[in-house]
């Protein structure tokens, strides 16, 4: 019988971790499940108390813990070094790793900042970088410092294989917005609308749900474009695009129909409060200066269909061809105004209507 010593043994436990991480880079582009997989096979290595993943937000550059934050960390957080820094932010200007033996005593740790419930600990905080960027920090906590030592290359080589994979799915996430995103609003695009509302009727049937759908139309459109010509009427739209949004909750959704139509999902919504966020929209119309260039003021004013499933319709197409048709009526009528199935017009209401 061959005798396997034990640092061959403990070299084959190695090659085991980095082939289960090359193995969950190549089996998934989703990045919550890439960075589960790595952080818990380094986890399993190092044996930290605790551990966390903190990144860098594309749009505003500011770190977030996106995974998992767990209540011993909450007041790692908190510290400062003696330069003002955090840990996670020295490690991100830096784009070097942070060891401190024990953040109580460590002189480059500020004293200002330590309270009761901060232990005697160990804390690593290592960059996850790719080509010269930090995208965010690795950080294990009560980590046998003298382990990590001896084993920094390797964890480091961790912290890089988080980075490729952050960057894949990051890369593939933007081609799917594209291919579902519109240009000029940043608004879902048609073809994301009838894939959502297929979800969100399923969902609904499943559960009991309402939800309601708006399906808006620019008045008079046709004559921003001829008059002022189409890149007024385009920067007109993403106008438009932005009101939309800063009027919806989190979880509603708008989309670009095409042109100058747009819809409006709200999900978990009934009609009647559909109709409520439609007031709210009519009434944002009325009240903006619309302005896209500096010395153009445009009156602008929309036409709205409220329709709800499952009263109304039961299918995507369905409820869009429902809330479309209730729009022309609005059009018919005079514009301007709101048309809800069941109830033809039915006008802006009171102010006190949000």
């Amino acid at each position: 019988m061959k005798i396997v010593s034990a640092d061959a043994s403990h070299k084959l436990y190695d090659l085991s971790i980095f082939h289960d991480v090359a193995k969950a880079l190549t089996s998934s582009l989703d990045l919550d499940a890439i960075l589960e997989t790595i952080m818990v096979k380094m986890a399993a290595y190092f044996e930290p108390a605790t551990w966390a993943l903190i990144m860098l937000d594309e749009s505003s550059g500011e770190p977030y813990y996106a995974a998992p934050l767990e209540r011993a960390f909450e007041s790692i957080n908190d510290l400062r070094l003696t330069t003002g820094e955090s840990l996670a932010r020295w490690v991100i200007e830096h784009g070097e790793p942070l060891v401190i033996g024990d953040v109580r005593t460590d002189l480059r740790v500020d004293r200002s900042a330590l309270d009761s419930s901060i232990p005697h600990c160990a804390v690593v905080s290592l960059p996850v970088r790719t080509g010269g960027n930090v995208l965010g920090v690795m950080q294990l906590m009560n980590i046998d410092v003298q382990v990590y030592s001896q084993n920094e290359l390797f964890l480091q080589t961790i912290a890089d294989y988080a980075a490729i994979a952050i960057e894949n799915a990051r890369a593939v996430r933007r081609i799917q917005e594209l291919s579902i995103t519109d240009d000029c609003t940043k608004l879902y695009n048609q073809r994301h609308l009838f894939t959502i509302l297929d979800e969100e009727v399923h969902r609904s049937a499943r559960f009991g749900y309402e939800f309601s759908l708006l399906f808006i139309d620019l008045d008079h459109f046709k004559i921003v474009n001829d008059k002022y010509g189409h890149l007024v009427g385009s920067k007109l739209i993403a106008m438009v695009g932005h009101v939309l949004r800063e009027n919806l909750r989190l979880i509603d959704a708008a989309f670009r129909y095409g042109g100058d139509e747009f819809a409006i999902l709200l999900p978990q919504t009934s009609r009647d409060s559909g109709l409520l966020v439609a007031r709210r929209i009519l009434r944002a119309f009325r009240d903006r200066e619309w302005k896209p260039e500096e010395n153009i003021r445009i009156n602008l004013r929309a036409s709205i269909g409220v329709a709800g499933y499952p009263d109304d319709a039961n299918s995507p197409q369905e409820i869009v061809k429902r809330a479309d048709e209730l729009m022309y009526q609005v059009k018919e009528a005079g514009r301007d105004n709101i048309a809800v199935a069941g109830f033809g017009i039915v006008g802006l209401g009171s102010p006190t209507d949000h």
